[in-house]
């Protein structure tokens, strides 16, 4: 038998060498799923950033939607995909059970009807506290690049946004999507001159923020109408530590800071009760890209890196 050399071992105190804000910047990638909601109809996942939606061909990592479907098989139920969020955003996302639950479901999101609100941390001080904010983009491979409406092909983006804190060099701001499309929310800021703290995709320079390791988005809040009983199911999902510890590192640095109440530290939902799976995962790294024609613009500071 052909013996192999021993593997090297990690030196003792490796964990040691890594800081403490080194870690706290990190996602959480867990070995448990928290299911915010379910019913015979539906699933509402907590899914963590760095975690895919959906499967992407060709692939062996995992999504919440393979996890899922391992989880609800020997219940003979099935999972199925209703609408996304980014792979490196966190936070509430709705898979149906059966094929006329998701189909009554998709009517709603193509119609926009359901309210998806958001949680982002954005670059620099956003001067309007409340606005409404349209863009026209064609979508690039996987990128959504900037347009006007003279452009066929081109596809209007719409988003409302309050600001909830002043931050130090920075904004927290709550964001309800009107349309919805890949990474809208990601480029919309970034067309305004705000691009989202850690979004590497966009913007190269953000993959050396200290502060987090992804995109400081969260879905914080869905709300829609049950396909069967008609009765509005609204779900609430709290922040990761990772987005936690951003906003208290900046807000540190901004004494000044004006602040609202962010985000319950308990889920609010219909009819069922939060309670968590243990559904296997592990993390995956997000590599630095950026569009070669991709228009950068000027936010204002950062924070010294």
């Amino acid at each position: 038998m052909k013996k192999f050399p021993p593997k090297p071992r990690r030196p003792a105190g490796r964990r040691d060498q890594v800081s403490a804000s080194e870690d706290r910047r990190r996602p959480r990638f867990s070995r448990t799923l928290s299911v915010l909601y379910e019913d015979d109809a539906v699933v509402v996942l907590d899914k963590p950033a760095g975690l895919l939606a959906v499967p992407v061909e060709g692939s062996d990592h995992p999504s919440a939607l393979s996890l899922l479907k391992a989880r609800l098989e020997p219940r003979k139920q099935r999972a199925l995909v209703v609408h996304r969020i980014d792979r490196f955003a966190s936070g509430a996302l709705l898979f149906a059970k059966t094929g006329l639950d998701r189909n009554a479901l998709v009517k709603q999101f193509l119609a926009h009807t359901p309210a998806r609100r958001y949680l982002a941390v954005v670059r620099g001080r956003v001067d309007a506290q409340t606005g409404t904010v349209a863009h026209y983009f064609r979508r690039d491979g996987m990128f959504q690049q900037l347009r006007t409406a003279k452009d066929p092909r081109a596809a209007r983006a719409e988003l409302r946004f309050t600001v909830e804190r002043v931050l130090a060099d920075a904004t927290l701001v709550r964001v309800e999507l009107v349309t919805g499309f890949q990474n809208q929310i990601r480029a919309q800021f970034s067309a305004m001159g705000h691009p989202l703290i850690g979004d590497r995709k966009y913007h190269h320079e953000e993959a050396s923020e200290p502060l987090i390791d992804r995109v400081a988005l969260h879905a914080a809040h869905l709300e829609f109408v049950h396909p069967r009983s008609g009765k509005t199911i609204s779900v609430e999902c709290k922040l990761p530590a990772d987005f936690e510890h951003l906003i208290r590192e900046l807000s540190r640095q901004n004494p000044t800071e004006q602040r609202r109440d962010v985000v319950p530290t308990t889920s609010k939902r219909s009819h069922a009760p939060l309670h968590r799976e243990k559904i296997d995962g592990h993390q995956d790294q997000e590599q630095s890209v950026h569009p070669k024609h991709h228009r950068r613009r000027k936010y204002g500071n950062k924070p010294s890196r």
